[in-house]
This record gives structure tokens, sequence and C-alpha cells, in this order.
């Protein structure tokens, strides 16, 4: 008598709520920001400002889009194609919005303390966070027709 052999199980659905995806958003963008902001405060002495912030933002977006694409967003299936368009696309957006930010601080302050920065920094992010979590959700892992495209 032969024994079967095991069927393949389906991967665990995963509920794909509002409140589910915002929960998780919220835990990796908590982990996401202390480490961004930790390597910013480390980095900046030794190379400045702008190269420490794009250096922390490149870093954590690809840990962190990666983290939403297996955890936040799990069995929603993207094409690599579009997964690299979102990473550069995240980088290059935080990049020169932070950019911008600190510009913006060193006009109104002339010698920011590097404390002071980081909180800029931080709080600023709060809101370019929501709108990533917006574009993530409706637009990087929106459902798509299995004929769609990616």
């Amino acid at each position: 008598m032969a024994i079967p052999a095991p069927a393949t199980a389906a991967p665990p659905t995963r509920p794909d709520g509002l409140a589910v995806h915002a929960g998780w958003y919220l835990a990796a963008g908590v982990v996401t920001t202390a480490v961004q902001f930790a390597l910013y405060f480390l980095l900046r002495g030794a190379v400045g400002a702008h190269v420490a912030n794009l250096l922390a933002i490149i870093v954590t977006t690809i840990g962190n889009t990666e983290f939403h694409r297996r955890v936040t967003f799990a069995g929603r299936n993207d094409a690599p194609r579009r997964r690299h368009l979102q990473v550069a696309g995240t980088i290059a957006f935080y990049a020169g919005y932070g950019s911008v930010v600190l510009l913006v601080l060193h006009a109104v302050v002339p010698a920011p303390a590097p404390l002071t920065e980081t909180l800029v920094l931080a709080t600023a992010s709060l809101l370019g966070g929501v709108c990533r979590f917006a574009l993530l959700r409706w637009w990087v892992f929106a459902h798509r027709h299995p004929d769609s495209r990616g």
C-alpha cells in the first residue's frame, strides 16, 4: 500500500482589512523610524546632516518595504519591476523631502543641535508615512484582477 504524497498547503490567508494593514504598518513604522533616526544621529557627525539622512533612508526603506511586502500586505502579488520602482520612488521621496526639511530648519535655526534635526525629521516623517501607507495599500499592493499586469 503506497503512502499518499502530502498535499501542498495553500498559503495562509490573512485578513486584509484597513485596521490589520494599519496596525502592521504602524508597528513597522515605529521600528523603522527609530532605526532610521538612530542611524542618522550616529552618522551625522562623521558625514554631515544630508548624507547621514540619505544613508539612513536608503538602509531603512529597503528593509521596511520588504517587511510590508512579506507581512503587512502578505499574499498580494506584485511584480519585481513594480517593487523596485516603489523602493526607488520611496527613497527619492524621503531623500528629497528630508533634504527640504533640513534646508528649511537650517534657514530658520542657523545651527540646530543634532537632536533638534533628528526630532524635526522624525516629525516630518510622520506625514510622509501617512502618505506612503495610502500609496502602499491602494496602489502598490492593491488587489488586482488576475489578468492585470504589474
